[in-house]
């Protein structure tokens, strides 16, 4: 991703897609936004809670915006036929910040891997068409500390470039923090900086 494109596509809300079926197997799929990998396994045991007589849950997810990290397990699969196909349908449909949970109900016939590849790239096709998929800016996280005395000068800029104060802490020694947009990021920190006043962190 280069430093021009600051958005990125992900869901809000879980999603849950048809039930795909192959010669007595059944496969349903499941799409949850993520931030953190910690996440990944509440999902899994949420829905191994609720699909108890399943035979697998195979899953992939992708995280990160500047940097993407991925992860694809087959779940006791053949190798690459179910976690690979799921990550797939994450890579094709360009989105991040999202776990793909594949639940499989096994129906007492084979499916090779073939069928396999299919059946867990649907299943994970059906969650995202489910799903609404959200474009979201990637920002930058300005911390400003400043003297209430300069209050006015730090709104000012705030006001005319309407930025998003996502805190603020207003005493003597005032702190705000902003969410800015990636490519607003430099303009803006330069305005802060000009002022001489302000105490600028950037993340």
């Amino acid at each position: 991703m280069d430093s021009l494109q600051d958005t990125y596509k992900t869901i809000i809300t879980p999603s849950v897609g048809e039930i795909f079926k192959d010669r007595g197997s059944k496969f349903i799929g499941y799409a949850f936004p993520i931030t953190h990998e910690d996440e990944v396994k509440e999902h899994i045991h949420t829905l191994k809670k609720e699909h108890h007589t399943a035979r697998h849950w195979c899953y992939a997810w992708r995280l990160g915006t500047s940097t993407i990290r991925t992860r694809a397990n087959d779940d006791g699969e053949p190798s690459n036929s179910a976690g690979n196909p799921i990550l797939g349908q994450l890579v094709s449909y360009d989105v991040t910040n999202i776990l793909i949970i594949v639940v499989r109900y096994f129906g007492g016939t084979k499916l090779g891997v073939g069928g396999l590849i299919n059946a867990y790239r649907t299943g994970a096709k059906e969650a995202l068409e489910a799903a609404t998929i959200v474009s979201k800016t990637i920002d930058k996280v300005f911390t400003l500390t400043f003297e209430y005395a300069v209050m006015n000068k730090v709104m000012r800029i705030i006001k005319a470039h309407n930025l998003n104060v996502v805190s603020q802490k207003m005493e003597m020694q005032c702190e705000f923090i902003l969410h800015i947009r990636l490519s607003d990021a430099q303009r803006i920190q330069q305005l802060f900086e000009d002022l001489r006043v302000v105490d600028l962190e950037v993340e």
